[in-house]
C-alpha cells in the first residue's frame, strides 16, 4: 500500500464546507469558545457544531478544555484552535476509518444491520427535533434532512415525485472507504437518514440507499409513512 493510501490529504483541502467555517470561527476567536458560541456564530445546530468541533480535535487542528472557572458548578468544555505549523503533520483517518470498517465487517454477525443501527443513534443526536407543538410535514422532513446532510458534506439535492421523494446525493465524503465497505458505510448512512427522520417526527423514512449509480452520485429512496406525528 502507498503513502498517498496510508496518509490523508492535507487539512486544509480535506475539510468540507461547513467544518471549515467552524475552524474559522475558532481562529478569529482568539481563545476557548464553548460550543453553543460557535453554533451561533456559524449558524448550524449545537450537536452539528460539536461534531464538526470534535472532528477538528481528531485532526490535530483544535484542542478540547475544560473551561477556567471561578464559580461553583461544572466547567463547560470548550475549544480553542491549534496553531496553524503545528497542526501541519500528516494524518492518517482514512487508513483507521478503513481499519474499523474492516473489523466490523469481519467481526459483526450483521455488520449491515450494526451499521444503520448506530447510523440511527448518530441521526437523532444531529437532528434539530422540532418543538413538540410543531407538526413537521413532508418538505419540512426533506428540509431538516437535507441541512443535516449538507452539514455532514453530502451535498446532498432533493428530487424526485411527491409520491416517491428521493435524495440525490453528490458527495459521499467516505467514498473510498464505500467502495471497499459498502455494507457498513452505506448502512451507516441509510441509518442516519432514518435517525434524522424519526427525530424531527417527519411522516417520512428512509427506506434505500442505491449507491454509486454515477461515480459521483448515489440515490437516497425515501417512502411516505402517512405519520403525522407531534
Amino acid at each position: 500500500m502507498s503513502e498517498q493510501t496510508l496518509t490523508d490529504p492535507p487539512a486544509s483541502r480535506a475539510l468540507g464546507e461547513s467544518r471549515a467555517r467552524v475552524l474559522a470561527a475558532l481562529r478569529s476567536a482568539g481563545g476557548p469558545v464553548a460550543v453553543r458560541d460557535v453554533a451561533g456564530q456559524v449558524g448550524l445546530h449545537a450537536n452539528t457544531a460539536r461534531f464538526h468541533l470534535d472532528g477538528l480535535v481528531e485532526s490535530g487542528l483544535a484542542e478540547r478544555r475544560a473551561e477556567d472557572r471561578t464559580r461553583p458548578g461544572r466547567p463547560r468544555t470548550v475549544y480553542v484552535a491549534i496553531a496553524e505549523e503545528a497542526a501541519e503533520g500528516r494524518r492518517s483517518y482514512r487508513l483507521l476509518a478503513e481499519m474499523l470498517t474492516g473489523l466490523i465487517a469481519e467481526n459483526v454477525a450483521e455488520p449491515g444491520k450494526a451499521a444503520e443501527s448506530a447510523g440511527e443513534a448518530w441521526g437523532r443526536y444531529l437532528a434539530d427535533r422540532p418543538p413538540p407543538t410543531r407538526c413537521v410535514d413532508e418538505a419540512e422532513g426533506i428540509r431538516r434532512l437535507s441541512t443535516v446532510l449538507s452539514d455532514a458534506g453530502f451535498a446532498p439535492d432533493p428530487s424526485g415525485s411527491p409520491e416517491r421523494p428521493v435524495i440525490r446525493v453528490r458527495h459521499c465524503p467516505f467514498r473510498e472507504i464505500a467502495e471497499e465497505r459498502r455494507d457498513v458505510v452505506c448502512g451507516l448512512h441509510l441509518g442516519l437518514m432514518r435517525g434524522v427522520l424519526d427525530e424531527v417526527r417527519a411522516p417520512l423514512t428512509a427506506e434505500r440507499l442505491e449507491a454509486f449509480v454515477e461515480p459521483s452520485l448515489c440515490l437516497a429512496h425515501l417512502r411516505r409513512t402517512g405519520n403525522h406525528r407531534r
